[in-house]
Order: C-alpha cells, then structure tokens, then sequence
C-alpha cells in the first residue's frame, strides 16, 4: 500500500490554510489526526493532488469554558478531551464516550475535527454531539457559518462541508442542572465500530419528571439518528422501569436500519432498543 503522488502543504496559521483550499478547493484534502485520511490515501481510494496539514496550527486546538458552556478546536486530540477535567465538568458524555473510540493509540493522534468530517456512521462522536445539540463553526477564506450538529452529516462519509471550509470549532451549550448522560454500544471487539450504538441525556425537573431527553442512535444508518418519538414518550413521564422500557421498544419499533455482513437489521433494531433502556436507566442514576 502507498499514498499516490501530491504536493505536501503545512500552514501554520488558519488563514494560511484557508488561503490553501480557497486555492486548491476539490484538488485539495484536508489532514488533521490522519487516523482515517492515510488508509483512504494508502488504499488509493482517494488521489488528491495537495494535502494541507493542519497540526501546525495552534488556533484550532484550543479547549475553553464559553458562557457555560465549551469552545472545542477542531484539531484538539481526542485524548485531550478525554482527560479534560473541564470537558468531564462541562459535557460529561464526551469524556463518556471517548474511552470507546479506537485505542489510546488511536486518540493520541486522531482529533475532535477530523472524526466529525469523516462522519463515519459508527463513529461515537458525531452521536454525541447531536445528543447534547452542540453547533460546528464553518469556515472559509470568504465567510463564517454555523450549523446544527444534526445538520452537519448528509450521509455515510458525507458533510456539509464545501472543499474551501474547515471545521473550525464546536460550539456545545451550557450543560442543564439534574441531567444525566450514558453511552451504550455493541462492537464486535474492544475498539472496533459498532454494530450498534445509543447516546443519551436526560434532564429532571424540580418534581423528578422528566424534562428533556435526547435519543441519539449511531451504526444504525448512514448517519447519526435521533429518536423523537422515544424521547416525546418520555416527556413529563416519572422515569420508571416502564417509562424507560418502553422508549427502548419505540426506538425498536421505529429505527430504520440495514443489513450488512456484520449483523442483519432486525438484530440492530433489537439491540438499539435495549442499548436505550439500558442508556436512560444511567442517566436517571446520574440525574438524581
């Protein structure tokens, strides 16, 4: 296996990168963590003639409190967040998450942006980031934009993204008081993608009835898939053994999924219920 032929590029600042692909735009690809992006090349399934390598520039691996809530650069490593005590305080399912990503070979390198713009199905964080519907800063040499996190992937491997943009940052809001989170999958092995996956939050109010819920399911389709009626089912509900059996039959019921060589629909509508039961269960624990 080895990489085709391309011009090699190493900005230092984020205005030089973005100089690089207003320059370049479809001839040009993006190199953040490269946990994804150097098997696509040493498989020659993508041949782009520049790469524009983005782990000199220190402008988008920055972690800061903002009004509450988190300012995540797109090119913080993923082992950062993980052991981020200000990420565990502000957005505990991030650093829930994180420990199913990979190996910690894998999170040393691979970065927040670059698993968001690969938007592998399976992949734990683009879930993650619709449950606690954080936002994506967008930019280009010309414009700023922000998109909704279940807004940014338009199918398997796909974004928003045009070829000018970066990922520059994620914008997640304040985290609500007497919310819980959890986060459930079924992998074949240790590290490897899911079968099937499910982030949750779930938020109490002053009398213990539910208040907000997110269902977020993920290696179900070709993107992550909220649960809305699941979560409407929970509403104002006291977050019982019933209440929270019964969103996991809904997500069963409800969930459109496919079959592949790894395991059939069916059993990933099955296992997405339950992994949801099991999830909010968590939450609730976490919650009160």
């Amino acid at each position: 296996m080895k990489a085709p032929r391309f011009s090699y590029h190493d900005p230092a600042s984020l205005d030089e990168a973005l100089d690089l692909l207003a320059d370049h735009g479809d001839a040009a690809r993006v190199l953040a963590g490269g946990q994804s992006l150097m098997p696509v090349l040493n498989f020659r399934l993508a041949r782009p003639a520049h790469l524009v390598d983005l782990n000199r520039v220190e402008d988008l691996a920055a972690i800061a409190e903002s009004g509450g809530g988190l300012t995540l650069g797109a090119m913080v490593r993923q082992r950062a967040l993980e052991r981020s005590e200000v990420v565990a305080r502000r957005c505990p399912l991030i650093c829930q998450a994180l420990p199913l990503v990979g190996h910690p070979q894998i999170r040393n390198r691979g970065t927040l942006g670059g698993s968001l713009a690969h938007a592998d199905p399976a992949a734990e964080l683009p879930a993650v980031l619709v449950a606690v519907d954080a936002s994506f800063v967008l930019r280009s040499k010309t414009a700023q934009r922000r998109v909704a996190a279940d807004a940014f992937v338009t199918g398997q491997l796909s974004t928003v993204l045009q070829p000018d943009e970066l990922l520059e940052r994620v914008e997640v809001p304040v985290w609500p008081e007497r919310t819980g989170s959890a986060i459930r999958e079924v992998a074949m092995r240790t590290g490897d993608f899911a079968l099937a996956g499910v982030a949750t939050t779930l938020s109490l109010d002053a009398h213990g009835r539910v208040a907000a819920a997110r269902i977020v399911c993920f290696g179900v389709a070709d993107r992550p898939l909220r649960q809305p009626d699941a979560e409407a089912s929970l509403m104002g509900g006291t977050p019982g053994e019933a209440l929270l059996e019964e969103a996991g039959r809904i997500v069963s019921a409800r969930l459109r999924s496919f079959d592949d060589i790894h395991a059939s629909a069916g059993y990933r509508k099955r296992v997405s219920g339950v992994l949801t039961t099991r999830a909010l269960t968590e939450c609730v624990m976490a919650a009160t």
